[in-house]
């Protein structure tokens, strides 16, 4: 079985978090850094996790997207290997252009920090598939995660049917309260919400580890 990498950035602050989550699954898992070079081919899945990767200086994620292992993302990507990113990472991956539009301070202005209700709106077979119930309550953490893109933008992915969550409570601001998209082909996702610290009832719940569950 190959391994899950999980690609810390300076700055990434959840990368051991998604290393036990993935653990916790008896997944093997690899850790790799913003200068590695690797191939996609020798990894199952790539997580891409939260933090403020490079201090988030000029935009949250902006300079990320220029590190070497990024290169080796892009080519991930195009070869159809299953890749999340959550919070910083989904920031990552729209600065990327790998995702659409892009995250924004949140209308308060303030970091949140809480747990909120998610409502699937169209599956990703890969991050859970028809393992996820359609309602779940998981952690959000981010100053910058209000979700904006453009009117033609928003018609394209709605009529692709690429909104994959949106937040029943719109706790930030986002666009039609979206929390989560996909690329066209599916296979990369972004996630503002945090499900790898809802993996264990201790934690706050458990819903967390049915989006982990499908790539392989």
């Amino acid at each position: 079985m190959k391994p899950v990498a999980v690609v810390r950035f300076p700055g990434t602050q959840c990368d051991q978090d998604v290393v036990k989550a993935i653990k916790l699954l008896h997944y093997p898992v690899k850790t790799i850094g913003h200068a590695d070079r690797f191939s996609p081919k020798d990894y199952s899945a790539f997580i891409l996790p939260g933090g403020f990767s490079y201090g988030d200086y000029l935009r949250a994620g902006a300079l990320a997207v220029h590190s070497q292992a990024m290169q080796d993302i892009y080519k991930a990507a195009e070869a159809g290997r299953p890749i999340l990113g959550i919070c910083n990472g989904f920031q990552i991956l729209c600065e990327a252009g790998l995702l659409e539009g892009t995250l924004q301070v949140n209308q308060t202005l303030r970091f949140i920090d809480k747990w909120v209700e998610l409502e699937l709106i169209h599956s990703c077979s890969v991050w859970g598939g028809d393992q996820i119930k359609k309602t779940v309550c998981i952690p959000i953490a981010h100053k910058e995660g209000r979700f904006y893109a453009s009117e033609e933008k928003m018609k394209m992915l709605q009529d692709q049917s690429l909104i994959w969550w949106k937040y029943k409570k719109n706790p930030n601001g986002s666009l039609e309260s979206i929390a989560g998209i996909m690329n066209k082909q599916k296979n990369v996702a972004g996630l503002m919400p945090h499900p790898e610290r809802a993996m264990a009832e201790w934690m706050g719940g458990t819903a967390g580890i049915s989006f982990f569950k499908t790539f392989f």
